[in-house]
């Protein structure tokens, strides 16, 4: 049985959202293949470059949820249309916060999944946005 669909769910709940249920440094490890790439409009990731992201994101926005509103399959393609919001507490993106704003963006994401692991995504996020919301 094919659990693709499980996999990337499990990055949005696990991974991107804060639980205190997930070593998220493990559990990423686990989801994401070991020549994983993750890209963006004008740069790219490795797996243990995103995972050091992600952790700082965890400890910048305490309370970050990645909530995924609407998945599209076309084979192992996985495209996600997600809500990420939270309140940061520190320098975010530049911006200095102190945990008394929100924000809440759109995010879109273009998921590969191969052997049970997320092999690459292409993302693109609202921080535009979020910035705007935080001022």
């Amino acid at each position: 049985m094919d659990n693709s669909r499980a996999v990337v769910l499990d990055f949005y709940e696990k991974c991107l959202t804060v639980n205190a249920h997930t070593n998220v440094a493990e559990t990423m490890g686990k989801i994401l293949a070991d020549d994983f790439v993750s890209f963006g409009s004008v740069d790219s990731k490795t797996k243990d470059q995103l995972i050091g992201q992600i952790g700082f994101f965890w400890s910048l926005v305490p309370d970050l949820v990645w909530a995924p509103e609407e998945i599209i399959q076309e084979g192992n393609k996985f495209v996600v249309r997600s809500i990420a919001s939270g309140t940061p507490n520190g320098n975010f993106m530049g911006l200095p916060t102190d945990g008394t704003k929100s924000f809440k963006i759109m995010t879109i994401d273009i998921h590969t999944i191969e052997n049970g692991q997320v092999k690459s995504v292409y993302h693109l996020e609202d921080w535009g946005t979020a910035m705007q919301q935080l001022k």
